[in-house]
């Protein structure tokens, strides 16, 4: 099977569309869907229709195939410094890497237009993004960023932005919360972190696909992931044995 149709697939699933919700919106039976995932005999028209009702383009959905994200990377150093000493440019890199336009920030966000493109000035000056004209914005960084482990804007907001995003019930807010503990052996754990790895691509995976979309349908859902060795209160309390 193609990457293209690999990827494909993988989008179908992520938009939580089955093959029956697929052919009804781009009139053909559930059969023909089926074969057509099967056997990989798109037209580039019948392509273009799946791709809109995915909601994607399709030179998207052909860099997604390419595999370009596969690889995370970072900022550098001194880009990361840059950010982490201004709060204010580092929510607008934020946004600007988010896909929003000068027009989003300017009517969601306390910014005159002139203060915004001070702030891509800036942006552009470390190297992060091009400031085109008709007030256009070209990213310099890959759309699958990590923040540096210990690096400068995790030192800086880190220990905030989790005090922050732990603070309130997360259903009274939308979201969902839970927390798990059993006694594992070492090769359960190692597999536990591979699979917390492979949800945090996911993460950055359906932000991809969704960056598509106009900043006012989509809104930071943030994802803490996290496996440890732990002593659990309950029995912390007990004396250990001295072996």
């Amino acid at each position: 099977m193609s990457p293209l149709i690999v990827t494909l697939k993988r989008v179908l699933k992520t938009r939580g569309m089955t093959y029956a919700a697929l052919a009804a919106q781009i009139a053909l039976s559930e059969a023909s869907v089926k074969r057509l995932f099967s056997q990989g005999s798109f037209t580039l028209e019948r392509l273009e229709e799946v791709c809109a009702a995915l909601e994607i383009d399709v030179f998207e959905l052909a860099r997604l195939a390419r595999g370009e994200q596969a690889r995370a990377q970072e900022l550098t150093l001194r880009q990361e410094q840059m950010l982490a000493k201004d709060r204010a440019l580092l929510g607008v890199f934020y946004l600007t890497y988010s896909g929003w336009q000068i027009d989003d920030i300017v009517a969601a966000y306390e910014l005159t237009r002139a203060q915004a493109f001070s702030y891509l000035r800036r942006l552009d000056a470390i190297g992060v993004l091009d400031l085109l004209p008709s007030e256009q914005v070209r990213m310099k960084v890959t759309r699958n960023l990590r923040l540096r482990r210990r690096g400068p804007i995790e030192l800086a907001y880190g220990r905030a932005a989790v005090g922050e995003f732990l603070s309130p019930e997360f259903d009274r807010v939308g979201g969902v919360f839970r927390i798990e503990f059993r006694e594992l052996s070492s090769a359960s754990f190692e597999l536990l972190k591979r699979k917390l790895d492979r949800l945090a691509d996911e993460v950055h995976e359906l932000a991809e696909l969704d960056s598509v979309l106009p900043s006012q349908q989509r809104q930071t859902i943030g994802v803490a992931l996290g496996a440890r060795p732990w002593t659990v209160a309950m029995v912390a309390g007990l004396p250990r044995r001295k072996t």
